[in-house]
């Protein structure tokens, strides 16, 4: 079959294909399409869910690889982190199933808060990765990524990043499994990683990298015959390809897919006769440091321009624009290469990040924020669509770490500094990943913050995937409800409040006030459905009486609301959900309802 295919739906293809038995993984973009397009497939031997964290999610594909399944556990970059903890220890216990661990870099960041370099992990665990630059290429490297895994024992790194995991590329191929007899768990005592043992397993993982030095080589790959010698891999290489048409002569690529462990011989042999080597690759220096170190130890000194000496940036994505840029300041003095050769391309104008319209967290933020008018409060944030609470005129969210960290982080302004009241917001999606344990800590310790968890019932931004508050598998079906409450109540928490933030805005910010009067430890659970998720069954529009006093656009931010070249306001129909939230807010009766018909 010949079928178009996005990077990610091209990976859970080719799991499927060569396979995969389990699969499991937590929602982050830029990776989320990988779980989302294998649930679509079913067989007597392939299971797939969404765990509640990533942690949890390579722990329970690392067990069933110890039983000879092929497993896949996916996350983005820095879901890596909570999963950081299994996946070390792993790379020394071992495996025996195929394990790959699909990571997602998001250089830009696009949707993230950091950016991060997999890569790096690679060198950190000793494992190795593999860093496709299509999704053709990601397709066909998923079958000898299993077969590195379980010839060597190891857990397999695959990385790649927004623009491979996104763009979209035409691939043929037979759409038949392949069919392999679990052999189930032995016991051995190298499941069991004492002092000792480890130390053993260290010397032998640092073998397995230099026996598979050589065979990995093979992905790499070296094009053109230039004195002028670029180094390159993932998405980059395109950029680069694109970036010397018509100079082609002049170059020669080294184009690097196994980043970790990197073969000397490879490296010697394809600088052994260049003039200068640029290095060109997103995010970290890792192939320019990998090179530079082979150079150094085999004696080699050649001219070199990347990331170490300012010729690259090291934030952020490259482009085509950008690399031509690059070569430009490098050969400037030779004007070789002109620097517009391409037509300049429309800049698209900047907008800010923003909840949806009719996003009952917007409701959510405006009765906590109004509540406490008049205290002197500090807002912590997370993670996922509650970060948008930052954004004016919204403005409750006065710090973001990572998944979590509202509450924690709250509490620890609260010990440092007890006469102000902190309140931390968290979504629910967010609440099972890594907001409990904090939640616990808070109890026990009497830190007397309060917390709000913003329940929309789906992980909203990632693209409604269900959770453990939903009730639901994967498949729509199945699980077992985690109740919210009585998970809090369970802790001994007893002050809770749950407030639909559709119902009377003056209600209940009367009744949220009430609530922040003590300074006990309490929870609101704020609970509606996403907007996206709801059939809309009326709008509003602004009528006659309008005033043009603009409250209700610059109370609430609603992106429905906007006003035309006269400055008369108006509602998108199309975009109100019908919330209703600026209604509350007009002082003239010119908002009114419109039934859907």
């Amino acid at each position: 079959m010949k079928k178009v295919l996005m990077g990610n739906e091209a990976v859970a293809y080719s799991l499927f294909i060569n396979g995969v038995n389990v699969a499991v993984g937590y929602p982050g973009t830029p990776s989320t399409e990988v779980i989302e397009t294998l649930k679509n497939f079913q067989d007597d031997d392939f299971y797939v869910e969404w765990s509640t964290n990533e942690k949890v999610a390579l722990e329970i594909a690392a067990g069933a690889s110890l039983s000879g399944a092929r497993t896949v556990a996916t996350m983005k970059q820095v879901g890596l982190n909570v999963a950081a903890d299994p996946l070390l220890s792993l790379s020394v216990v071992g495996v025996e199933g195929g394990l790959l661990v699909f990571v997602a870099d998001d250089p830009g960041p696009h949707s993230s808060q950091t950016e991060q370099d997999t890569r790096n992990f690679a060198r950190f665990c000793n494992l190795p990765v593999f860093d496709p630059s299509s999704p053709k290429e990601a397709f066909e490297l998923i079958k000898p990524a299993f077969e590195i895994s379980e010839k060597y024992k190891l857990p397999v790194l695959f990385r790649m990043t927004t623009r491979v995991c996104h763009s979209n590329q035409s691939i043929e191929f037979e759409f038949k499994r392949e069919k392999r007899k679990i052999k189930g768990f032995e016991k051995k005592p190298d499941w069991v990683i004492l002092p000792a043992l480890s130390y053993k397993k260290h010397m032998e993982l640092e073998q397995k990298l230099q026996d598979m030095k050589k065979e990995l080589s093979a992905y790499n790959k070296v094009e053109g015959r230039g004195k002028i010698g670029i180094v390159s891999g993932g998405i980059s290489y395109f950029y680069v390809k694109e970036a010397i048409k018509g100079f082609e002569d002049l170059f020669s690529i080294l184009k690097i897919t196994v980043v970790h462990p990197l073969d000397e011989g490879l490296v010697l042999e394809f600088a052994k006769d260049k003039q200068m080597l640029i290095f060109i690759e997103e995010l970290d220096p890792v192939l320019e440091e990998e090179v530079k170190l082979i150079l150094f130890e085999n004696g080699k000194f050649i001219p070199t321009y990347g990331k170490r000496n300012g010729y690259v940036q090291f934030a952020g994505e490259l482009d085509v624009d950008k690399v031509r840029d690059i070569f430009h300041k490098i050969f400037s003095d030779r004007r070789f290469l002109a620097k517009n050769t391409f037509t300049d391309v429309l800049q698209t104008p900047k907008r800010q990040a923003q909840l949806c319209a009719g996003c009952p967290h917007r409701s959510s933020f405006l009765i906590v924020k109004y509540a406490a008018k008049g205290q002197d409060v500090i807002f912590t944030g997370d993670i996922g669509c509650y970060t948008l609470g930052f954004a004016k005129p919204i403005s409750t969210t006065d710090t973001c770490l990572c998944m979590g960290a509202s509450i924690t982080m709250a509490q620890g302004i609260k010990i440092s500094d007890c006469s102000k009241k902190v309140i931390a917001f968290i979504g629910d999606s967010t609440f099972f990943h890594s907001g409990i344990t904090g939640l616990v800590n808070s109890y026990y310790n009497r830190h007397n913050i309060t917390i709000c968890i913003l329940d929309n019932l789906t992980t909203g931004m990632t693209g409604f995937q269900p959770h453990p508050g939903t009730g639901k598998k994967i498949y729509g079906k199945e699980g077992r409800k985690v109740s919210i409450e009585s998970l809090v109540k369970g802790i001994g928490i007893e002050k809770i409040l749950v407030i639909d933030p559709y119902l009377s805005f003056a209600e209940n910010v009367d009744k949220v006030r009430k609530f922040l009067n003590d300074e006990e430890l309490g929870v609101i659970v704020f609970r509606r459905e996403c907007a996206n998720l709801k059939s809309r069954e009326s709008y509003f529009k602004i009528n006659q009486n309008c005033s043009k006093c603009k409250v209700c656009l610059e109370v609430t931010g609603c992106p429905a609301i906007d006003e035309d070249e006269n400055g008369k306001l108006f509602i998108d129909s199309t975009l109100c959900n019908g919330c209703g939230l600026c209604e509350n807010f007009c002082r003239y009766s010119a908002i009114e309802k419109v039934m859907v018909k």
